[in-house]
């Protein structure tokens, strides 16, 4: 049975990889479709049978069971709001077909080779954001990629909007004639907000690389003493995700003149000093990145671990098991798992942001950092203003992550005639841990810029390690030095693109 790793689905998603299914999985597919044909008669089976949600007690005629199937995707697509990404909707089409690779749908091999099609000639559903409660899974955003798979609906190909029937045609493809339980399986389960996750831990990785390097290159602006990210400094305490983030601070720093040493100023030769022109110590938000991004670290593994689990799981509902000859009912579509840890994730990038807000804080503010001008203006103080009013952007972006973070999890609303009485949010969380990352890279972005002017306030460029010099490089070589007041706001942008792209190697281990 296939099992697909998140790089694998990253590949997919955002390298135009190759999305199949071998030929076990596609026999087992048909196999479990064959059984459940063979089963459901003279049986009453949720949602072949039987009504949806609070009207599953009422049966329906065998003369209207193919009806029952296209109703359920058109009368549940009615979503609202902007459309998903793109990337997103992607990564939620790889996760549905992963739940039909676990051959316990009951679905027709016809859909899963349509949706294999959709995504590797680029046809993208149009589904709006607004919809879902995260039970049963994201019956509405589903239903508007159902919608497309049976040639209704819009999709995103060619670059543009279109009407899916004219895109199929252009495609080469006919609209999925359903069977069975196929509209049901299509919509029934977690693979939007799954989607949604997919990409959030994907750009929560690279933002925090980043963040460490900006971290690295802020002690190096300020001459700190290297010993807060010593091995014999952090070991003692017994924290994974600490050692773990002072351990690549360690890689980030090897072969760097600019920080100080501890045992080299301070513990040798005598001090006759009363007042210590250079900080003993310097502010939290430059010696305590270890602990502070160490949380931020375990937290994000989890989530990785936790969203591929969902990818490879089968997430919806009735189970249909043709090894015990049984079909379940039960609730696995059911939201939790990935609504904690959207809501944790952006927790922890929402407080990674609060770290580069509070480091580009104490670059602009020259009283604080006793070092640059304020606002590392190298033009002419009074008449020019250097960076202050990029702070203005960073500080309300960090302000709107800080609101945002607050916890969808528990924040269940009974609907559904109070069938679904106790409900996940999952993808109403999932989407705001995007909007928080989104707001995060803005956040990282200005801090960039800010730090690579310090860097030639102070001419240390040559004084850092390599891999700060690497990272001071590449933000100017879409962000030049100025001296003389300009529009900032394509530099901004140019610099999360450029974040957006990775830093290359990482330093974290898996």
């Amino acid at each position: 049975m296939t099992y697909l790793r998140l790089s694998d689905i990253i590949r997919i998603v955002y390298e135009g990889g190759d999305a199949s299914l071998s030929a076990d999985d596609m026999r087992g597919i048909g196999e479990c479709f064959d059984f459940l044909r063979g089963f459901m008669a003279d049986k009453v089976i949720y949602g072949i049978n039987t009504g949806f949600g609070p009207m599953a007690q009422w049966r329906v005629p065998d003369d209207d069971l193919l009806q029952l199937q296209y109703n359920i995707i058109r009368s549940h697509s009615c979503g609202a709001g902007r459309p998903m990404p793109v990337d997103a909707v992607r990564a939620a089409m790889v996760s549905r077909l992963m739940t039909f690779a676990q051959q316990r749908s009951g679905i027709s091999p016809a859909v899963v080779r349509q949706l294999m099609d959709f995504l590797n000639k680029g046809l993208t559903p149009y589904i709006p954001e607004h919809g879902s409660v995260g039970a049963s899974g994201d019956l509405v955003q589903l239903s508007h990629l159902a919608l497309t798979l049976i040639g209704e609906g819009q999709v995103f190909y060619g670059g543009r909007l279109r009407e899916t029937s004219e895109a199929l045609r252009e495609a080469g493809l006919e609209p999925l004639r359903l069977q069975g339980r196929d509209g049901l399986s299509v919509v029934n389960g977690t693979s939007m907000m799954t989607g949604l996750g997919v990409t959030n831990v994907f750009y929560a990785r690279r933002l925090l690389e980043w963040e460490l390097r900006a971290s690295v290159l802020m002690n190096e602006i300020a001459e700190s003493y290297d010993d807060f990210m010593a091995e014999p400094l952090n070991a003692p305490r017994r924290q994974e995700g600490q050692q773990a983030v002072a351990k690549a601070m360690r890689r980030l720093a090897e072969g760097g003149a600019a920080m100080r040493k501890r045992e080299v100023e301070l513990y040798g030769g005598r001090h006759d000093e009363e007042v210590f022109d250079h900080k003993v110590q310097p502010y939290y938000s430059l010696r305590c990145v270890p602990q502070i991004l160490g949380p931020v670290l375990e937290t994000l593994r989890n989530a990785e671990r936790v969203v591929e689990n969902e990818v490879n799981s089968a997430d919806d509902n009735p189970i249909v098991d043709p090894v015990s000859r049984g079909v379940y009912h039960g609730g696995n579509f059911h939201g939790d798992y990935i609504s904690l840890e959207m809501d944790k994730l952006k927790m922890v990038v929402a407080k990674t942001a609060m770290l580069a807000e509070r480091q580009l804080n104490y670059l602009l503010h020259d009283r604080i950092n006793g070092i640059l001008p304020p606002f590392v203006n190298m033009g002419r103080l009074g008449l020019d203003y250097g960076m202050q009013a990029c702070q203005f952007t960073a500080t309300s972006t960090t302000a709107e992550c800080q609101t945002l973070s607050n916890p969808m999890y528990v924040h269940s609303i009974p609907n559904n005639n109070d069938n679904q009485d106790i409900v996940s949010m999952g993808t109403n969380s999932a989407l705001l841990c995007r909007r928080v990352v989104d707001n995060a890279y803005q956040v990282l972005s200005i801090h960039l810029m800010a730090i690579a002017q310090a860097v030639d306030c102070r001419q240390m460029a040559e004084r850092l390690s390599p891999s700060s010099r690497a990272t001071y490089e590449a933000v100017r070589q879409v962000f030049p030095a100025f001296s003389q007041d300009h529009a900032h706001y394509c530099e901004v942008a140019e610099v999360e693109g450029v974040l957006r792209r990775g830093p290359g190697e990482a330093v974290l281990e898996e």
